[in-house]
């Protein structure tokens, strides 16, 4: 695309709230907009859009296109892409930028083929390069043992970003932008797949993805009953419990709670590990945990080769006497 100006946020909306993850995406996209020297919009789509308009600017858009249509009130891969396809060719962005969330897993990947350009998937964080003026993104390759500079060629460049990779700017409410009404036509018949049912899993406590503070457990426990001990120490801190795969195979725990490659991506600000090995694929999604504390008997476990703290020895003792103390420090 020719003239190609601009940064563009695909944003998710839904029950009239702007997305956390569209409020991320928003603080990269200023990032890379104040390197170009051009402006941030973000396209929203759905029913129901004006106090997510609203709340875009406050947290950083200059513009928002607002893709109102009955068709688009719950989420549908085939009409989701129709319209943010339609918008891309519209507006005509230089760079856009994609929650890697379960919606921009399968919209991402769709939308970039659509404009017959690449994608950039989970990054951690983008850039300008300024001899080119080209997306740089820096992704976790070979199981976040290593990170990948990612140049985009295409136009648009287009990167799906992981959750958590960026904070949100602080809303500013004072903030003046530009809510443009987007129309784009749309029929049931586009839709090529249905939905036969939504299944809705009742979520208790803090979102695993959300918290600042997360505890697993891996094998070493030895099976279901001891996650309750983790939940205990969460409930403490404020925050969730988490899982590796192999406790997830064995059915211990639900694949909500999965940490990994396979699994969900998480960046607390202190991660607890208890009995996990620390396989490259689990510390594939946990690479942005700010601090890393590890409990595993065995001295020679991977774990502790990422880990800040580490305590060698069974994991009961410890667990019970931690759990104590924190219940001191914050009951007391």
């Amino acid at each position: 695309m020719p003239d190609a100006k601009g940064v563009l946020v695909l944003g998710e909306a839904s029950g009239g709230e702007l997305s956390s993850g569209s409020q991320e995406l928003l603080a990269a996209a200023r990032k890379v907009a104040q390197a170009l020297g051009e402006e941030v919009a973000i396209g929203l789509l759905g029913s129901s859009l004006d106090v997510p308009s609203q709340r875009a600017i406050a947290f950083g858009a200059d513009r928002v296109y607002a893709v109102n249509h009955p068709l688009l009130a719950q989420y549908h891969p085939d009409l989701y892409l129709a319209a943010a396809a339609a918008l891309c060719k519209d507006t005509n962005p230089r760079i856009v930028l994609i929650s890697r969330s379960l919606q921009g897993r399968e919209l991402g990947p769709r939308l970039a083929f659509r404009l017959g350009v690449g994608l950039a998937q989970d990054c951690l964080e983008v850039s300008i390069d300024p001899a080119t003026k080209r997306l740089l993104a820096n992704r976790p390759v070979y199981g976040g043992n290593a990170i990948a500079v990612i140049s985009c060629n295409g136009t648009p460049n287009i990167a799906a970003l992981r959750p958590k990779a960026y904070e949100p700017l602080p809303p500013d409410s004072a903030r003046q932008g530009q809510v443009v009404s987007f129309p784009v036509e749309l029929n049931a018949a586009m839709a090529r797949s249905r939905v036969v049912s939504v299944v809705k899993e009742e979520a208790k406590g803090v979102k695993l993805e959300e918290a600042r503070v997360v505890v697993s457990g891996g094998r070493g426990l030895g099976g279901p009953e001891p996650f309750k001990d983790l939940e205990v120490l969460a409930k403490l801190l404020g925050g969730a419990v988490g899982a590796s795969r192999a406790a997830v195979d064995s059915g211990w725990v639900p694949s909500s709670h999965q940490v990994g490659l396979t699994g969900k991506s998480i960046t607390p600000d202190l991660y607890i590990t208890v009995a996990i090995s620390g396989a490259s694929q689990h510390l594939a999604g946990c690479s942005g945990a700010k601090v890393i504390v590890a409990i595993n008997k065995d001295a020679e476990a991977n774990i502790f080769k990422e880990a800040r703290y580490g305590v060698v020895g069974d994991w009961k003792k410890v667990l019970t006497a931690f759990t104590e103390t924190v219940r001191e420090l914050t009951q007391g």
